[in-house]
């Protein structure tokens, strides 16, 4: 009739009445007719293969439904100190903040849902995994990858609570402030380039220095030095500069290890307490201006030549004192005499073709050769 209203609810669909605007009934799937000739009567069909209740009216259709609302709907209630976990047909596929209200279709779909008390903020592993194949987990929850060789340091509202051993963290984002801080405890290398400095005579000089560190306490470092690298870099240079102070360009040049042990033990001195360690520092170059070059290499060169003249005059000493000894004992002993007048006699043949002897091998002996 034309007064009559007619509605069909298909399987996969459920109706809710509504009269005046008020709820009045729930349709599980059938043919119904109303008499309405006014048309106060409203009739709003909700397909549940998507479960979730997409009205307005959860907490009226609560109230109105009270012990029967079990019957239709699965009721997720969820505190203010919980989260959510939405299954749906035994798989993880939706997350529900802390205070959330929200009703599920009892049907084609079946729904668990598991309240999470947020006492500790941890996400459990198997969840963190859904979460992630779903492309949720950035959104939900704060996640930290800690790599091999680094360290992890968990502050919730401020506070330090504990540290993470390499490995994969995720901590609900609801309610308190999590921040995970990522330490790296490899060794560190720093360069302090291009320093000028003064040596202890006022000569001007470039000094660049390089270090190794790492982090031995990870809370140490990132709670008493808010920067730890831009710490080191200066108390480097405050190392450098002190060592550089003290020494004369003469003594820098001469024994660099002592620049580099007195370097060394200032910064070890200064990084006590702080949970970084210094394995190394070296002075990787000292660079002198330009005019100091000249000068030095001159001083260099006539060193050198001082040097040179002392050897040679200590060798010449020492062959006019051997000359000297060999004529003391030639003056001595005839024989010995004989004996050099025979190797001079020995040189001269060496160097003429022909020589033509008078009076027999006893002239040659005695009368070719006479060393005076």
């Amino acid at each position: 009739m034309f007064w009559t209203k007619r509605v069909v609810i298909g399987d996969g669909e459920r109706g809710l009445v509504y009269r005046n605007r008020r709820f009045e009934q729930l349709l599980a799937p059938g043919v119904y007719r109303w008499f309405d000739p006014l048309g106060r009567i409203e009739v709003r069909t909700f397909n549940i293969a998507a479960p979730e209740y997409a009205g307005h009216d959860v907490d009226a259709l609560i109230a109105r439904l009270g012990e029967r609302l079990g019957e239709t709907f699965v009721l997720a209630d969820i505190g203010v100190d919980e989260v959510g976990l939405v299954l749906k047909n035994g798989k993880l596929e939706d997350v529900l903040p802390p205070g959330t209200r929200r009703l599920y279709w009892i049907g084609l779909v079946k729904v668990e849902v598991q309240a999470v008390a947020l006492a500790t903020p941890d996400v459990d592993v198997a969840v963190a995994r859904r979460l992630r194949q779903l492309g949720a987990l950035s959104k939900l929850a704060v996640v930290a990858d800690v790599p091999a060789e680094f360290a992890g340091l968990v502050f919730i509202d401020g506070k330090l609570e504990r540290t993470l051993a390499p490995g994969s963290y995720a901590f609900w984002n609801f309610q308190k402030n999590v921040v995970v801080d990522i330490v790296d405890l490899r060794v560190q290398a720093i360069e302090v380039s291009g320093q000028e400095l003064l040596t202890r005579d006022k000569v001007s000089l470039r000094v660049n220095l390089a270090a190794s560190t790492r982090v031995t306490d990870v809370v140490a470092a990132r709670t008493k030095v808010a920067k730890v690298g831009d710490f080191v870099y200066r108390e480097l240079q405050y190392g450098l500069r002190k060592a550089v102070s003290a020494k004369t360009l003469d003594e820098l040049l001469g024994d660099k290890a002592s620049l580099d042990a007195d370097i060394f033990a200032y910064v070890r001195g200064q990084m006590a307490g702080l949970g970084v360690e210094v394995l190394g520092v070296g002075v990787k170059d000292v660079i002198l201006p330009g005019e100091m070059k000249e000068i030095l290499n001159g001083m260099v060169q006539a060193e050198k030549t001082a040097q040179a003249n002392v050897i040679r005059r200590r060798e010449e000493a020492n062959a006019t004192r051997s000359l000297l000894n060999t004529a003391k004992l030639i003056d001595e002993s005839p024989v010995l005499m004989r004996l050099k007048e025979l190797e001079a006699l020995e040189k001269v043949t060496e160097k003429i073709d022909k020589l033509t002897v008078f009076g027999g091998l006893d002239g040659v002996l005695k009368q070719l050769v006479t060393l005076k």
